[in-house]
């Protein structure tokens, strides 16, 4: 279908200041949303309140409010710029659930402005969670044990009928805010009335907690045409119970079956159309690894927080692709970025690894809980790219900077009871997996305690088998580009090996072009690895000289994303000079990482330094 040309001037929502659960990935969003507005000659009025933003620049919208993200607000903006039309599904929960609030009041119809993209039925059927058992019962989709209350009586009562331990997931929050899981009664009243609390329609679901079972998301993409398709799938390394924010996160999934995975991919495709979802959308399942029954967790019918991840995992940019739909376009008519001859139709294929990895704020928070569940933690994440999860994991434990540079952590090797420690469900947990492998734990004992799928844990035995097998011997030119491989750097593999290294390999490029160099790229981007081809040599060519900009990494307390501002300013600024530019950056979240700001291509090394 042709562009809808009645769509003239659009407010865009954005997601306010920086929480966490919704961070720089929002900004990455709601920037890529104004610059396709802007780019299809329509007239952008933004409303943010955060001046870290790059969303907040005048070169991303005519119109720019920094003002508070309230119905008041909007509604004054509202009144005062006449748009015709509202994108609220890609400023996070904050602009989805302002612009539900004014569609319910019926204040967008008074006004004459359309909300773009889903409707607002739609949105409704998977966010309320008692709309949303609903669907999910219509399409006959399994979910597991629950239902929905609005007070702490009920709940109680849910919880006794249910069994527990029981999760409390509250309708319309971040990040898992107001959630978490009951063991008994004292436990829930707690949870529940907190989650009561922070609900904005006062509405919990209480849920039976299935300890144990995988957590599978696929982000799918659907038209108002009705053609859909998954973009990503991804895995959490950490099972059902850790929320994902707070869960190392490997795309596309793993340790799936043929059968598992189309199981659940044609499930997200079926709950998408079933939905009506037009743009992006997120779909979470629990899967149990001893049978093939699933659940359905939850769906996100906007572009979400993983939807970043996604993006940058596989080069089809959601963000974008999900704005050209709410203006009319199908996708088979919105063309792909990176091949430039491809459309948006097709599903992106990877012939690599995508590990994430979250920055959590405990350095700032010495004395905060560890423990990980169901409300997120960390505040930011970094993400690696590399042939094999042993070497994608390395790079994204070097890129978290957390001053260690492989899974041997000092604090973890003076714990004694090193299978009590691996009972804690903590950001050290992986650290604890390789040390127990270390002193001779077998993969069974631990998938038992920890219930981390097998084939995690084998390959970090990998790395435990490969380190024990250098420990004080002299590298020969075989196991030395093992260990490259394995994404050891040379200063690691000489402390390992007690040895110095006489002879250095030099890193070469590989693409992430979204098809598996099935077409050819003209704007692909690049990770790191260790080969004898370097496909960076074949695709750049430089024409005027080229400067590498530094970014920030992983969001943290004191550094967000006020310095990608700082990072896409400075690139466009060596735009303008007459330069070509390379980013390089570990941060899947931001928009230094993506298309906008670049010139010529953007090299994703996704850590500091390659030795």
């Amino acid at each position: 279908m042709p562009r809808d040309l009645s769509i003239k001037k659009v407010l865009v929502i954005g997601s306010g200041p920086i929480v966490i659960g919704q961070a720089a990935e929002f900004d990455y969003a709601g920037a890529q949303a104004c610059r396709v507005l802007k780019s299809e000659g329509v007239n952008v009025v933004l409303v943010n309140s955060n001046p870290a933003t790059i969303m907040t620049d005048k070169a991303l919208a005519d119109e720019i409010y920094l003002e508070p993200l309230t119905d008041e607000t909007i509604k004054r903006i509202i009144e005062k710029e006449k748009p015709d039309s509202i994108l609220a599904g890609l400023g996070g929960q904050t602009g989805l659930t302002i612009a539900m609030q004014l569609s319910k009041d019926g204040y967008l119809d008074k006004m004459g402005v359309r909300l773009l993209g889903t409707n607002a039925y739609a949105i409704d059927r998977a966010e309320d969670r008692e709309l949303f058992r609903e669907t999910m019962h219509k399409l006959n989709q399994p979910i597991i044990p629950s239902e929905v209350t609005d007070n702490v009586e009920h709940a109680l009562e849910i919880a006794e009928r249910i069994g527990y331990p029981i999760i409390v997931r509250p309708a319309f929050t971040l990040g898992g805010a107001g959630g978490g899981v009951a063991n008994d009664p004292r436990e829930l009243e707690v949870i529940a009335r907190n989650g009561l609390m922070l609900s904005p329609i006062t509405q919990v679901l209480i849920e039976k907690y299935i300890y144990g079972w995988k957590e599978i998301e696929f982000e799918v993409m659907r038209d108002a045409a009705g053609n859909a398709i998954a973009i990503c799938s991804m895995e959490n390394v950490d099972p059902v119970g850790v929320h994902t924010g707070d869960s190392v996160v490997v795309a596309p999934a793993v340790t799936l079956s043929d059968h598992e995975y189309k199981m659940l991919h044609d499930a997200s495709l079926a709950i998408i159309t079933e939905l009506g979802i037009e743009g992006g959308c997120n779909c979470q399942f629990a899967l149990d690894p001893k049978s093939m029954n699933y659940a359905v967790i939850e769906v996100n019918p906007r572009v979400s927080r993983s939807s970043a991840l996604a993006s940058k995992a596989t080069g089809y940019p959601i963000a974008k692709v999900t704005t050209k739909i709410a203006l009319g376009y199908t996708l088979d008519e919105i063309r792909n970025d990176v091949t430039g001859t491809t459309f948006a139709c097709f599903e992106p294929t990877v012939d690599y690894i995508v590990v994430k990895f979250p920055k959590w704020p405990f350095d700032k928070f010495v004395h905060a809980s560890r423990k990980l569940g169901t409300a997120m933690k960390a505040t930011g994440e970094v993400m690696s790219i590399g042939p094999s999860f042993e070497m994608a994991l390395m790079k994204a434990v070097r890129g978290a900077e957390i001053s260690v540079d492989t899974l041997s952590m000092p604090v973890i090797k003076n714990v004694e009871d090193i299978e009590a420690k691996l009972h804690d469900v903590d950001d050290h947990r992986l650290f604890t997996v390789y040390e127990a492998l270390w002193r001779g734990v077998s993969v069974e004992r631990i998938n038992e305690i920890t219930r981390i799928d097998c084939w995690f844990i084998s390959k970090i035995k990998n790395l435990v088998d490969y380190e024990k097998s250098i420990e004080g011997k002299k590298l020969g030119a075989a196991s030395y580009l093992k260990g490259k491989k394995l994404g050891y750097t040379d200063k690691a593999l000489e402390r390992i090996s007690g040895n110095k290294i006489s002879k250095h390999k030099d890193c070469v490029y590989k693409m992430v072009d979204t098809c598996a160099a099935e077409f050819k790229a003209g704007t692909p981007y690049f990770y790191s690895t260790h080969d004898t081809v370097c496909e960076a040599r074949e695709v750049v060519k430089h024409k005027k000289p080229c400067i590498i900009v530094l970014g920030s990494g992983p969001i943290r307390i004191g550094q967000g994303i006020e310095f990608d501002y700082s990072s896409v300013h400075c690139v466009w600024a060596l735009k303008k000079l007459g330069y070509e530019v390379a980013i390089i950056n570990n941060n899947p979240e931001t928009v230094s990482t993506d298309l906008i700001p670049r010139i010529g291509y953007i090299l994703s090394l996704l850590h500091r330094r390659m030795s």
